[in-house]
């Protein structure tokens, strides 16, 4: 059984930069000794950040095995995923994508020793079928931290390609060792020029054996990529994940949002309600959003 959700305040205890697009924050503090990673290299935590005039965010109430979104403002509020865990030590690592613009980005830019954020315990996503022989990885800049990681963890049989989608050839950096691996880069996206991600995904080959695609980079570059994948390859939803890590203009995405008709808002929220396959749910979600130029 895996252990109820906790929140907590915690410390930065470095800061490093990786690429001129990438800053690395270790945290430390006494709550986040023995932090029960889920040993997944995609594990995510939302992180609340302090606001204008605090010198550390509220934490909010935990709901079952989520937050209790109703006790916490969700504009103080991002999802990222660990990059690293040393629980003996009382170390989480957050690799945050550094640019003009947003919260949290306008937060890792200016982050100290010192500073205090809250998170809570992680939740993983990658689920690969049992047996797995090889492995796909895509990934634009806000997906690499957790691709390098998947990487890292991955069995040394296992054969991989990795993927990654950056702005500038400076934005490269170190790739974990492992014996099967297969690294290509390519420049594009990350709000800077189209994505190549629809394209990457359509074109890479598929071995024999038991595989699985896990891609992460912006929200409509993925539809295109989890269309292929789901319905005109036809894999069932053990064989790939597709995640959405962030969205284009989103402020502007989030406007749009918030001015369509209170009942198309409610067909959209209550999609998630329904008891369905989820993936099925997704589908029809992604079409939808579609047809409203969203």
């Amino acid at each position: 059984m895996s252990e109820p959700m906790r929140v907590m305040h915690a410390r930065v205890a470095q800061v490093v930069d990786l690429s001129p697009v990438l800053r690395r924050i270790v945290f430390n503090g006494p709550a986040l000794v023995g932090y029960p990673t889920s040993g997944v290299g995609d594990e995510y935590v939302r992180v609340l950040f302090p606001l204008d005039g605090e010198d550390r965010p509220p934490l909010p109430g935990v709901d079952g095995d989520d937050l209790d979104y109703g006790s916490v403002d969700g504009d103080r509020m991002r999802t990222y995923t660990i990059r690293d865990v040393d629980a003996d030590r009382g170390l989480v690592t957050i690799d945050f994508v550094v640019h003009e613009g947003g919260l949290a980005a306008a937060w890792a830019r200016g982050a100290a020793v010192g500073d205090v954020i809250g998170l809570n315990t992680p939740k993983p996503l990658y689920d690969p079928p049992e047996g797995l022989q090889w492995q796909v990885l895509v990934a634009d800049n806000a997906g690499l931290p957790a691709a390098l990681r998947i990487v890292e963890l991955t069995a040394p049989h296992v054969a991989t390609r990795l993927v990654l989608e950056i702005a500038d050839e400076a934005h490269r950096v170190p790739v974990p060792d492992h014996p099967r691996l297969e690294t290509t880069w390519v420049l594009g996206g990350n709000g800077h020029a189209p994505s190549c991600i629809d394209e990457i995904v359509r074109g890479l080959p598929r071995p024999e054996g038991t595989g699985y695609t896990w891609v992460a980079g912006e929200t409509k570059a993925l539809r295109g990529a989890r269309r292929h994948l789901r319905r005109e390859l036809g894999l069932p939803a053990t064989a790939y994940k597709a995640l959405g890590y962030w969205t284009a203009d989103a402020e502007r995405w989030r406007e749009r949002f918030a001015a369509l008709d209170e009942g198309t808002r409610a067909e959209l929220e209550g999609m998630w309600a329904q008891d369905r396959d989820p993936e099925a749910i997704a589908d029809d979600y992604e079409d939808r959003l579609t047809a409203l130029g969203l």
